[in-house]
């Protein structure tokens, strides 16, 4: 049997994937979504209010606006696969996406939406406690906390949002961060501050996580000014400082830039392969915001409907 070439497939899902899905099916391009298996939706399934995405002024939880999304696509004609991609061949008029279960699609067009994964510290200790104390996920992990010492490493928005978030539930929340200035929007960083139960611990690394068989008990951190090693009690560790494109599988088929990140011609979403296109956090290291994600898969989808038409057309 001739196996169906679908039009168009989205590879991920968030703000960006559910937004560009919404668009192509608004077209009548019945896009396939391969969605992920463990994390559909993107970073903000894992975050709890929203303030900032325009329509929402008592804003949103995070689950709820990417189920919205997601909906809304399945409206307009969009098909979910909760499912990874494993490997692709993007060589030619149709391109071809297998998944870990072992399905092979064919499709026209790709709009890459993969974001991005959490950031490792890559220190002694944190791959021995990751899930007994170490977590990349405040919203998912904090309530095990309860009435614990908790430690925050980073200074973007993110580490103060968890920050922020996390005083509901540790004795303590102390921030670390390895210089004086922050990388947080003012708004993030005063909120944080404006919190008594937060402490900062500035000019400083975390060079050991230390434990035992219940967990977490206690890191090693150095000052990088002065050189000065100390030992502060911790039963639970977040870590955000940042994340890592999800681009590995497409195997140098694109164009990536130092980091990783996927690179777009100008101001399209079009990347160096024809009939491919990226939005979101797999190509966004400098806004990272939902609505520029959602803005962005709004004119992937636009780029991939041009192409499909100059395909129409020959």
């Amino acid at each position: 049997m001739k196996q169906t070439v679908h039009d168009a497939i989205v590879i991920g899902s968030g703000p960006a994937g559910y937004t560009a899905a919404i668009y192509l099916g608004r077209a009548g391009y019945a896009p396939l979504v391969i969605a992920g298996a463990l994390t559909p939706g993107g970073q903000l399934m894992n975050t709890t209010e929203v303030e900032n995405f325009p329509g929402f002024p008592k804003a949103v939880l995070g689950p709820d606006l990417m189920n919205q999304m997601r909906e809304q696509a399945e409206h307009f004609g969009a098909q979910i696969e909760y499912d990874d991609v494993v490997s692709v061949d993007l060589s030619g008029d149709i391109k071809r996406i297998t998944t870990d279960g072992g399905e092979e699609y064919q499709t026209r067009a790709v709009v890459i939406t993969t974001g991005s994964q959490y950031r490792k510290l890559e220190i002694p200790g944190e791959r021995e406690f990751s899930g007994r104390g170490v977590s990349y996920c405040a919203t998912c992990d904090g309530f095990f906390f309860k009435n614990k010492p908790i430690v925050v490493v980073g200074g973007g928005d993110s580490a103060m949002s968890d920050a922020d978030f996390l005083t509901r539930f540790g004795s303590s929340v102390t921030l670390i961060h390895r210089r004086q200035g922050f990388r947080a929007s003012k708004i993030m960083v005063d909120r944080a501050k404006a919190n008594d139960k937060i402490s900062f611990l500035l000019d400083s690394v975390v060079t050991r996580i230390n434990g035992d068989g219940s967990g977490v008990t206690s890191l090693d951190v150095r000052n990088t000014a002065t050189g000065q090693q100390s030992n502060i009690p911790a039963n639970g560790v977040f870590v955000a400082i940042g994340f890592t494109p999800q681009t590995a599988f497409f195997n140098g088929q694109v164009d990536l830039d130092q980091d990783g990140y996927i690179l777009v011609k100008g101001g399209s979403t079009k990347t160096s392969v024809p009939g491919v296109f990226a939005a979101g956090d797999v190509t966004d290291k400098i806004y990272r915001q939902a609505i520029s994600a959602a803005g962005m898969g709004c004119r992937a989808a636009l780029d991939a409907q041009e192409y499909l038409t100059s395909l129409d057309n020959r």
